[in-house]
């Protein structure tokens, strides 16, 4: 099989995968290979919190052209995988020089299929975008092409609990991702001091608690597959839900938009979270930190590409509060302005390239120490 993810968390993909029990990991560019059997795919799908979608490869082969693309998809035996009054929805994925129009591919292939049942049974599936029975990935890399399996169905970053988001809202594999590399381990107080619509929040309790963080979708596509087990199915979910654990620490959120917080609680609220997290109508840079013990802070501060800022003055004052509010704190955030970085006046003790979207940005970590760093060295 293989997961898809996100560039720059190839490696927390790969680890997931091993601790979940896969075997014959490889990392490859935003994406793990794996072996692992029925049982683990339905695993995969609900625990992994870094995967945007889970495909399981059925065939590949060298193509010379359209026609041959669909000689050979119209070749293969596809009733172990759909009925003739069943319904498909195809997408492709295309890296080649010779073949550059993904949607003819996905064309091409609908074609062979559909051919194929028409030909053989008289009957013929519908296309389905939205709930098909078969939802199939085909991916060409130069002449090499792929048919898949689309496990997942809708991306695993649709996790089920958001209800309400807010202008910018960070993708939950985005967010799970950067609570991961931060090496927050639930161990001490969390905040994200510019918590939105909450995502990181609810990311982090989830890493926090072991909760898998796919348990409140509507649905996986394997569901709709003809040897779909339920008990199987149900057997995993009960499994994972065994392996949950404790948190006693504090979790914590600040917005200065009132309508964000309220969205956050509400998303808190659904991912039934509320007794670990909590919400403040607050201006981070009329705060401080309450208490001694040692705080871990990850958030997504505004970049100006969406939301009008200055965002010289924001860093400045970013880097203010943190140094003056907040001792004993860790501090990640990540950024697509590397300009305005400058503006921090501390010194990032780690710097991680991640990409958000199509942009290209950076997770920074800042050290805040109890007193002056040199006192702590000495």
């Amino acid at each position: 099989m293989v997961a898809k993810t996100l560039f720059g968390f190839e490696e927390l993909l790969a680890k997931e995968l091993t601790q979940l029990g896969a075997v014959n990991v490889s990392e490859g560019v935003r994406n793990v290979q794996f072996d692992g059997d029925k049982g683990f795919m339905y695993k995969a799908n609900m625990a992994l919190r870094t995967a945007i979608k889970i495909l399981m490869p059925i065939d590949s082969f060298k193509i010379k052209d359209e026609q041959d693309l669909y000689d050979k998809v119209y070749a293969m035996n596809w009733e172990p995988y759909l009925k003739p009054t069943g319904t498909l929805a195809i997408d492709a994925t295309v890296h080649s020089a010779q073949f550059t129009h993904s949607q003819y591919i996905a064309l091409k292939t609908k074609d062979a299929i559909v051919d194929k049942f028409r030909n053989t049974t008289g009957t013929r599936p519908n296309i389905d975008l939205r709930f098909p029975d078969l939802k199939l990935n085909v991916h060409i890399d130069g002449q090499m092409c792929t048919i898949s399996l689309d496990t997942s169905g809708e991306s695993l970053h649709k996790r089920g609990y958001k209800i309400a988001t807010n202008i910018a809202p960070i993708n939950e594999v985005l967010a799970a991702g950067l609570v991961m590399l931060s090496g927050w381990d639930g161990q001490s107080d969390f905040m994200d001091p510019m918590c939105g619509s909450g995502t990181i929040l609810i990311e982090a309790a989830m890493i926090a608690c072991n909760i898998p963080p796919n348990l409140m979708r509507n649905e996986f596509a394997f569901e709709r597959w003809q040897n779909w087990d339920v008990e199987l199915f149900e057997t995993i979910e009960a499994s994972l839900l065994k392996k949950t654990r404790d948190f006693h620490h504090k979790i914590t959120g600040y917005d200065k938009s009132p309508s964000a917080v309220q969205k956050a609680i509400e998303n808190v609220k659904n991912a039934h979270l509320e007794e670990f997290i909590t919400v403040k109508h607050e201006d981070f840079f009329k705060t401080q930190k309450g208490g001694d013990s040692k705080l871990h802070m990850v958030f997504n501060p505004p970049y100006g590409e969406r939301l009008d800022i200055d965002l010289e003055q924001f860093y400045a004052d970013l880097g203010t509060t943190l140094k003056h509010g907040y001792p004993n704190t860790d501090a990640w955030f990540i950024t697509s302005n590397l300009e305005a970085l400058k503006h921090v006046g501390l010194r990032p003790s780690r710097k991680i390239k991640v990409m958000n979207a199509k942009l290209e940005a950076r997770l920074v970590k800042y050290e805040m120490y109890e007193g002056s760093r040199k006192a702590k060295k000495q």
